[in-house]
């Protein structure tokens, strides 16, 4: 069997590539729909903690991406070729509907092709915590920065172009049988392994007007799925402190950013609260010693963490909707250096821990500027309790504030 192809059929490196692409594709389906079975059980309150459950998720996500990274390279190598080739003729020309059909079938495929791995591959390069692909050349994209919106967009896009190659597909499969069993034709033949006698194709012109047509649909689901998910999208919530009572010394948060870090499989993921409130009293002593106290109120369910947060929300994480609020409470001391301390406890999931916090303090009049970071064990508040590996979770989370505040008169 000849390599190239002819206006008979397919040589043998089309159908090397067009079988393994195949084969690729039938598996990155199951692939995807189980791990995102599995990742939609971890985020719901039924949710165990169990350890094997969380490895098989990851496993599952990384199979299937790893596999779509191949179908994206492969589709590449597969058009190149194809590019050099002669292409068979249709066995029924004359049928135009049919024909048209058909040949825009192939072009939507090619396009499902590059699109679908590509699109997700930029929604894992853009996401912070994530299982990996499995190769060595990293996790990233250039030009793609890390953004929760772009991975959310590009995930979107990923579902609806999956959608279309699954529909194409069936079609696609459909036609090919409809020849073979119905019209008894070579057509599905010209595909298949092995070389046979093939009949001659009739004479005939190939019609831009399929891949045209191919376009207009990519653009249809591309454009659809970004003004879908651009639709859902309200305006964005700033992540600064709420209002502080007005006590004797006290202090009105203006703005300000109320942090996490975890780390996920050796990868760190940064989160920040939207939603939090500050009552601090405090007034600056000339010794170290007692400064004043603070209590923060943070709402839960306002933390974004990146391709997690569903997963953070869940029953064996923060459990959201049983416990939607943390709260620090802590007395603020002056130390020799003229640097701080918030001495207190953090409670999480009802589970009160003595926790303090460092910080840094600039004073200007009436405006003060404050930065600090500590770090603290999520076992101890059993935030993930089952998730005991910590290569899978670390345990430490380093929490990060970082605000500016107004003095009350």
């Amino acid at each position: 069997m000849s390599r190239q192809n002819t206006h008979l059929s397919y040589g043998a490196v089309a159908k090397s590539f067009h079988w393994l692409t195949a084969l690729l594709i039938l598996t990155a389906f199951p692939l995807g729909y189980f791990a995102h079975e599995t990742a939609h059980h971890i985020q719901s309150p039924e949710f165990d903690g169990a350890q094997s459950t969380i490895d098989r998720a990851i496993l599952l996500f990384s199979l299937h991406k790893t596999i779509g990274v191949a179908v994206f390279f492969t589709a590449l190598l597969r058009i190149l070729w194809a590019l050099t080739q002669e292409k068979p003729g249709l066995l029924h020309p004359d049928r135009k509907l049919e024909s048209w059909a058909a040949e825009t079938a192939h072009w939507v495929l090619y396009g499902s092709m590059v699109i679908v791995p590509l699109s997700g591959w930029i929604h894992h390069a853009a996401a912070a915590g994530f299982a990996p692909i499995w190769w060595p050349f990293g996790q990233n994209l250039p030009l793609v920065p890390k953004s929760d919106f772009i991975s959310e967009l590009f995930a979107t896009i990923h579902y609806f172009a999956m959608v279309l190659l699954a529909l194409t597909l069936i079609a696609h499969v459909a036609g090919a049988l409809k020849h073979h069993v119905i019209d008894k034709d070579s057509t599905l033949l010209r595909m298949l392994p092995g070389q046979r006698a093939l009949p001659e194709p009739p004479a005939q012109h190939h019609s831009a007007l399929p891949m045209v047509t191919a376009i207009l649909v990519w653009i249809c689901v591309l454009g659809g799925s970004s003004g879908l998910f651009l639709s859902t999208q309200g305006a964005p919530v700033a992540a600064s402190g709420g209002t502080a009572s007005a006590a004797e010394s006290g202090w009105i948060v203006d703005s300000g950013t109320l942090g996490i870090e975890i780390v996920q499989m050796g990868s760190a993921v940064s989160g920040s609260f939207a939603d939090w409130s500050a009552n601090i009293n405090f007034d600056a002593p000339a010794a170290p010693g007692p400064a004043g106290d603070v209590e923060v109120t943070i709402a839960i369910p306002s933390l974004t963490l990146g391709s997690v947060t569903g997963q953070a929300m869940g029953a064996d994480y923060f459990d959201a909707e049983t416990f939607p609020t943390a709260v620090f409470a802590a007395d603020i001391m002056k130390l020799e250096d003229d640097s701080y301390e918030a001495r207190g406890t953090l409670t999480i999931r009802d589970q009160t821990v003595p926790t303090t916090l460092p910080f840094t303090l600039q004073i200007d009049g009436d405006i003060a500027s404050m930065s600090g970071r500590t770090t603290v064990s999520r076992m101890d508040f059993n935030v993930g309790a089952g998730t005991k590996d910590e290569a899978t979770l670390a345990f430490d989370v380093d929490i990060t504030v970082d605000l500016q505040a107004t003095r009350q008169r």
